[in-house]
């Protein structure tokens, strides 16, 4: 029997927006941490993060739930970013106070994509549909280096289908990014394909709301089922943990979009991506 799919008002989006923002903040005191800027400033229930030079950690996530920034708050992040060189990107979301995208639009900020959020119910049907020779477990510490190398090379060569994206961060930066978001909590996971590492993903689980914060698959082992199989073996254990809700962002249209539908996903909104000029802090 199909599932009914999620009914996504404010109340919801607000709560898939304040995990966001947390996990985005972790991250960013992870790489604190390990000598990057780690810089979280707090705005409108949402988080401005200054993580690292290029780290896809540097942008304003999880605001207008609490209303719209006021324009001080907008000149200082303003400020922090341009300092060191950084765009202001922020990922709205379509649920937000609207007042925020006419402020921000009137300051000069562009638009330069989208991004789909989807979710499910937990627990649900989580009848398991093994695929032939794929085995999924969690990464151990002495797997990470492994893991790393086939999440960074599943990124480095997209499926192709979908709208590109409007950001690409060299190999450096992902392997930091992704130590800092497993180091805030987002637990790593490998699926091998007849003994041979195939594709890796990860997981945070936070105030009963599962995030599925990445998944990817070598080339080499496409169309095997890879992604099914770390999807499924996820929402297991994010059920198992309690969870009563598993999100997942993913680019419009993409082949991950498609894969996560066919395992009872649905759209709930999406989120629009604005980025302000590096110059433009206002005097």
């Amino acid at each position: 029997m199909t599932e009914t799919p999620l009914f996504c008002g404010i109340a919801l989006a607000e709560r898939i927006e304040r995990a966001e923002a947390g996990l985005i903040a972790s991250a960013t005191a992870a790489a604190g941490t390990r000598g990057g800027w780690g810089i979280a400033m707090p705005v409108a229930g949402g988080v401005a993060c200054c993580a690292d030079t290029g780290s896809p950690m540097n942008k304003v996530v999880g605001l207008g739930f609490a209303g719209p920034p006021d324009a001080a708050e907008l000149d200082e992040i303003e400020r922090v970013f341009t300092a060191r060189g950084v765009a202001v990107a922020v990922e709205l979301c379509q649920l937000a106070d609207p007042a925020v995208a006419a402020d921000l639009t009137a300051r000069g900020y562009r638009l330069v994509g989208f991004e789909n959020v989807l979710g499910r119910a937990l627990p649900g049907d989580l009848s398991p549909r093994p695929a032939a020779g794929v085995e999924v477990r969690r990464a151990e510490a002495g797997d990470l280096g492994d893991w790393l190398d086939v999440i960074i090379d599943g990124f480095a060569h997209p499926d192709g289908a979908g709208v590109p994206s409007h950001e690409t961060f060299p190999r450096d930066v992902i392997e930091r990014a992704e130590l800092d978001m497993e180091q805030a909590g987002a637990v790593p996971y490998l699926a091998l394909c007849d003994g041979a590492i195939a594709g890796g993903a990860s997981m945070r689980c936070d105030q009963g709301i599962a995030q599925l914060t990445g998944a990817a698959t070598a080339p080499a082992h496409r169309r095997r089922g890879v992604q099914a199989a770390l999807l499924e073996r996820r929402l297991r254990d994010a059920a198992e943990s309690g969870c009563d809700l598993a999100v997942v962002t993913t680019a419009p249209g993409s082949a991950s979009q498609k894969n996560v539908q066919r395992k009872g996903f649905h759209l709930l909104y999406t989120r629009a991506v604005l980025v302000g000029n590096v110059t433009s802090h206002r005097k």
